[in-house]
């Protein structure tokens, strides 16, 4: 008797919980003017050259891979702050209400 048992390897073993629960999906940037830019359906960002741009990544992945799509881009130099929006929200029990939160 030959006993044929296909085994599944799974690429990816999670042994905790997500660090951010539920997935953000909005930025805020702050300018260099003062003005600040909300970026939506972005889960990510980096620096890509003289660029930050923000990526909208894939189902169940957390990093910015060759899959990623690229959602906007500001010239870094021009950047004084990103935060995402809705976190601001859950940390302050605010609906998207600014804080009083001033960058040096």
């Amino acid at each position: 008797m030959v006993h044929r048992k296909i085994h599944r390897l799974r690429a990816f073993l999670p042994t905790g919980r997500s660090s951010y629960g539920v997935r953000m999906a909005c930025f805020e940037v702050t300018l260099r003017d003062r003005t600040v830019e909300s970026v939506g359906d972005a889960d990510a960002y980096q620096q890509e050259g003289p660029m930050t741009t923000f990526f909208r990544t894939g189902d169940g992945r957390t990093t910015v891979d060759s899959w990623s799509t690229r959602v906007a881009s500001v010239r870094t130099a021009d950047v004084l702050l990103i935060r995402r929006a809705d976190a601001v929200a859950a940390t302050t029990g605010t609906s998207g209400a600014r804080s009083a939160l001033r960058s040096a």
